[in-house]
């Protein structure tokens, strides 16, 4: 059987009201009575009406809908932060279309010219590198940008991240108020910004009270070369007594490769930071020292980043940094008094 479409006309002379007020009732942020709301919905259900939102973006010229463009996933703190992220575009009426890309930019030109295809009225990348070009590509669209958890040293991005410098300074600076002297660190992916910010930090805290760095290896942010960095570090003699990881990711990975295959005490023979503070961190099983992404803060900031250069293109753009706590637990040795 042919199925009748229905017409936004149909729900409004079921439900007794204007067209105008049908119109109303399925537009995100649109003013309608309580009275008027439940009336319309009624009818639209009982007609099986649905509203269509990409004519609705056409006349309009916005599709109300946010490309989301993510990166390692493997990462507890990105599950959770983009199911935040996405909610909260959605509360204010944006749909969120979610595409998946590399961490480095070798497939980002691909992925943006695919987003742009859509239409989208702005794009928030995850963790993702992201070249001139594609910002220039962006910008002539009319797509604002930000970036989460990444930052780009150029103008017209907007872009989001924890005080990843100041993060790792309060790692170093806890390490050595634990007495230790030789501490080790091993670094994520190289060419993300917030690990270059997080060792700068780190060795800056150690340089300040004239500590030198006495291992470091990389791992990525990948769990096998987290564990290949670990081993190289402390199957030897002169191990390290301190590692900084750069993220918990990694640090788990680290942890399970000192006590299980090596056979170490953490924190007796060594103490263990990481960063973000994801979920699993304080579980009994890791109970992990970790420098807290603010995921919510963040979040927040980056939605509101959005929203104002799509209401207003020539809004000012910039970097917003939030503070990061560093959280005490049992991976590390905690000087007596010691308080972050």
């Amino acid at each position: 059987m042919e199925r009748v479409k229905v017409s936004a006309a149909d729900v409004a002379a079921r439900a007794g009201v204007s067209q105008s007020a049908v119109s109303r009732v399925f537009t995100p942020g649109a003013s309608a009575s309580q009275k008027t709301v439940e009336k319309v919905r009624k009818a639209a259900a009982e007609l099986g009406y649905r509203p269509n939102i990409l004519a609705r973006a056409m006349a309009s010229g916005k599709s109300r809908m946010i490309g989301l463009v993510v990166a390692y996933l493997e990462n507890y703190f990105y599950p959770e932060a983009l199911e935040k992220l996405s909610t909260a575009l959605q509360v204010q009426g944006y749909h969120v279309l979610v595409f998946m890309a590399s961490q480095t930019a070798d497939n980002i030109d691909a992925v943006v010219e695919e987003i742009l295809d859509y239409q989208v009225d702005g794009i928030v990348f995850a963790s993702v590198a992201m070249s001139s070009d594609i910002a220039e590509r962006c910008e002539q669209a009319g797509v604002p940008v930000v970036l989460f958890n990444r930052y780009e040293d150029r103008e017209g991005v907007s872009s989001v991240t924890s005080d990843n410098v100041a993060g790792g300074r309060k790692v170093a600076e806890f390490l050595l108020a634990g007495g230790h002297d030789r501490i080790a660190h091993i670094a994520g992916w190289e060419g993300a910004s917030t690990q270059r910010d997080r060792e700068a930090g780190f060795l800056s805290g150690l340089a300040a009270a004239g500590v030198d760095l006495q291992a470091r290896g990389v791992g990525n942010f990948n769990l096998d070369q987290a564990r290949d960095a670990a081993r190289a570090m402390f199957d030897r003699p002169d191990r390290p007594d301190a590692v900084f990881v750069a993220n918990d990711h990694m640090a788990f990975a680290v942890m399970d490769v000192i006590r299980f295959e090596l056979g170490l005490s953490v924190p007796g023979d060594v103490s263990v930071v990481g960063y973000d503070d994801v979920p699993p961190a304080a579980w009994p099983a890791y109970d992990l020292t970790s420098v807290r992404q603010r995921a919510n803060r963040m979040v927040d900031e980056t939605v509101k980043a959005l929203l104002s250069r799509i209401e207003d293109p020539d809004a000012e753009t910039g970097k917003i940094v939030i503070d990061s706590p560093l959280i005490l637990r049992g991976s590390a040795r905690i000087p007596e008094g010691y308080t972050p």
